[in-house]
């Protein structure tokens, strides 16, 4: 026994001193855990939308505001916000673990006897998003295809940011691929001609990255799926109908 208090205490001493870590060396190979930038409505306005992302279910890594465009971040980065849910894209899933969220305050739209009325996004306010998106894909190398909308990643589900959300500014602003508009002029003649069968615009959709079931059939799912790529890259029509515009602009995007 007398041999044992003086191990006891000497074992003790060792676990209050701390773990011991050796970080002489570090490996080359490594990356970000970010592959995505997910963008996002609030559906609410800012006080609403700050006590919803941080003291309700939901969070995101930024909050850029209407009027004045304040730029909020409310998660750190290298942290998971829960802002996806049930998502997926180029076969990653539930992406809360591997996106970056930006939440942009805007009310949505509302429902009218003549169909959604949708809310603009202010000038000021995507000036601050371009800006930070720069810096975000600048620090953690991404490539253009990891900015996405929530309609994206869960188009069964999410219809956000919507239709007035500006994609070719990012397109512009070299964040994004968009598709030519004079390749897509030559091609929609054919498709005019003889529409493809809706196999081919499932596979088309699913190269792109969208989960879809290639189901042959032009099903509700499709459907929804079409209507987020529409809402993406032809805003002004988005219902969802397979047609030779759609077909041009899935073939010339996955093309290049």
């Amino acid at each position: 026994m007398r041999y044992l208090l003086p191990c006891l205490v000497l074992l003790l001493a060792g676990c209050s001193s701390g773990l011991s870590i050796q970080r002489d060396y570090s490996s080359a190979n490594h990356a970000s855990r970010v592959q995505y930038v997910v963008l996002h409505y609030t559906s609410t306005d800012l006080e609403h939308s700050l006590q919803l992302l941080t003291e309700g279910p939901v969070s995101s890594h930024y909050l850029i505001g209407e009027e004045p465009p304040t730029l909020y971040q409310l998660v750190d980065e290298n942290r998971r916000a829960w802002h996806a849910g049930d998502s997926s894209w180029q076969g990653r899933t539930w992406l809360n673990g591997s996106s970056i969220g930006i939440e942009l305050v805007n009310p949505g739209y509302r429902e009218t006897p003549a169909g959604r009325v949708w809310a603009p996004y202010s000038e000021a306010q995507i000036e601050v998003l371009l800006a930070l998106l720069q810096d975000i894909v600048r620090r953690h190398g991404l490539a253009p295809d990891s900015i996405i909308g929530h309609s994206d990643i869960a188009p069964q589900r999410k219809v956000d940011p919507g239709p007035l959300f500006p994609w070719a500014r990012l397109a512009a602003a070299g964040l994004i691929r968009w598709p030519d508009a004079q390749a897509v002029a030559r091609v929609q003649g054919d498709f005019t001609e003889r529409l493809p069968e809706p196999l081919w615009f499932q596979q088309q959709l699913a190269a792109l990255g969208y989960a879809i079931v290639l189901s042959g059939e032009h099903d509700e799912q499709t459907r929804n799926v079409l209507a987020a790529f529409q809402m993406k890259y032809r805003p002004a029509r988005h219902d969802g109908l397979a047609d030779a515009q759609t077909a041009a602009l899935l073939q010339v995007l996955n093309s290049h």
